[in-house]
């Protein structure tokens, strides 16, 4: 028996409408008709109008008839999260105060995959304004794993990776300032990629503010899929320099060859490991180990100080917003932002000094490294994903999910590369690899990251369970 349209991977389904061998508007129909079977169960998917869907979809298939040149994902539908601008939808980012705030034109992202061809399917759930790693909106509720139902899946672009994996899109956009590309990729099983900075644009048209410090040296947008392929293709349909982001830059996917040595980090310095999670990541060793890779168990420099000037950057940003963040947050937001706030002293200008150039370090340091073991492969978060609310449980439980997500800080701190993969399934739940590469050699953990899926195979779509 051949697989549903909703089963089939966004590249698959692209041949298939340029074929002929199905169209756009019945690839769309199946996904819309599986959003309306599974939805309910995980509310992953948050607002679809349905009419305009069809519309989208139509004009692709009118191209198609008529001939000429498509773009690689013409006709694919594609979700997007709700703090990402979609013109005529609200940007709600996951909050009651933002419900009616219309964006006026397309973000970046949505704009070069409209390019591309894609079909604007729907919008996925986040935490409000992105700040818990566990998708639980005051606007829309939660968002269950589909794994296993009153699990996180993450955050903050949990809707995104909950949608993928239960099939209700197959492919869709994010973004990640602490791993909110990755950490509901590891989640749900499925493949992601946080580009380096400045590869892919950002820039809502519907922003009133410039881009805070943190988000300027942080903050990238990225690409969610079941597949690596697809993963790499939404990448080479997003990147490139754009006249919204100043920081934008043009710049080839595929960069010179480089040794295929890896640094394998199962169990990473700063807090305990399940025994689960290392073996996930010893699974990816030992899948590119024999594809050729040369895999040796060490760390990367200066963890500590990485972490540390990540939280730094990151608190004094959110301490410099906080008033205008607690107007329109939900009483969770502002919990995990309370209970994490207080585990760290105030700022001073002495302490921002000292955690630049700690940040200028850890970079220097790194780069080092990586000219000698170009990929870092190691788990994205520490232990498997938690209960919901388990992050605002108490002073101790927040610290703890800080802890468990610390090995996707050096990259958003860097602006690093760092691709998503699953390597399994463990009491379950998904197990997962991290692999981090220099900047813009995205190429290289992508092909990393392809050669563990053809070792592990594609874990998802699956039928949400209980």
């Amino acid at each position: 028996m051949g697989q549903e349209l909703w089963q089939r991977s966004a590249s698959s389904l692209a041949g298939m409408i340029r074929s002929g061998e199905t169209t756009s508007r019945e690839v769309v129909e199946s996904h819309l008709e599986r959003i309306e079977a599974v939805n309910g169960a995980i509310n992953a998917v948050v607002e679809i109008r349905p009419d305009d869907v069809r519309k989208e979809a139509d004009a692709a298939d009118a191209k198609v008839k008529a001939g000429g040149p498509l773009g690689p994902l013409h006709g694919v539908p594609f979700t997007i999260k709700t703090n990402i601008d979609v013109e005529g939808y609200p940007t709600t980012e996951g909050v009651v105060a933002l419900k009616d705030f219309i964006a006026p034109g397309d973000a970046p992202t949505v704009e070069r995959m409209r390019q591309a061809g894609g079909v604007a399917l729907a919008r996925t759930n986040m935490p409000d304004l992105g700040l818990r790693i566990n998708t639980e909106s005051s606007l829309y509720g939660p968002t269950h794993n589909p794994w296993m139902r009153g699990r996180t899946a993450g955050g903050s672009s949990g809707g995104e990776a909950a949608a993928i994996a239960s099939g209700m899109s197959p492919i869709g956009l994010g973004n990640d300032i602490g791993g909110s590309l990755r950490n509901p990729a590891f989640a749900c099983g499925i493949a992601s990629i946080k580009p380096s900075r400045g590869r892919v644009p950002q820039g809502n048209p519907s922003a009133v503010i410039d881009m805070p410090i943190n988000s300027q040296i942080m903050l990238t947008e990225g690409v969610l899929a079941r597949h690596v392929g697809d993963v790499r293709i939404g990448l080479e349909a997003v990147m490139g320099a754009h006249h919204r982001d100043p920081q934008s830059i043009s710049a080839p996917l595929r960069g010179s060859a480089a040794p295929r040595r890896v640094a394998l980090v199962p169990s990473p310095f700063g807090g305990a490991t399940d025994p689960d999670i290392a073996e996930g990541v010893r699974v990816a060793g030992r899948a590119l180990e024999a594809a050729g890779y040369e895999v040796e168990e060490l760390e990367p420099p200066m963890l500590f100080e990485a972490y540390f000037a990540w939280t730094e950057l990151m608190m004094t940003s959110l301490e410099m917003q906080k008033a205008m963040l607690f107007a329109v947050m939900g009483e969770g937001a502002r919990q995990f932002l309370t209970l994490t706030d207080a585990m760290f002293p105030p700022p001073t200008p002495e302490s921002l000094f000292v955690m630049h150039q700690s940040r200028y370090a850890v970079a220097k340091a790194w780069r080092e490294f990586l000219s000698e073991y170009p990929l870092i492969v190691g788990p994205t978060w520490t232990q498997q994903p938690f209960k919901h609310g388990y992050d605002i449980e108490s002073a101790e439980s927040a610290m703890n999910v800080v802890e468990l997500f610390r090995f996707v800080l050096p990259a958003n701190l860097l602006g690093l590369p760092a691709a998503c993969v699953p390597t399994g399934v463990a009491n379950g739940l998904p197990t997962g690899a991290q692999i981090i590469g220099d900047l813009f050699r995205e190429d290289l953990c992508l092909d990393a990251a392809e050669v563990v899926e053809e070792s592990v195979g594609v874990l998802t779509p699956i039928d949400p369970r209980g």
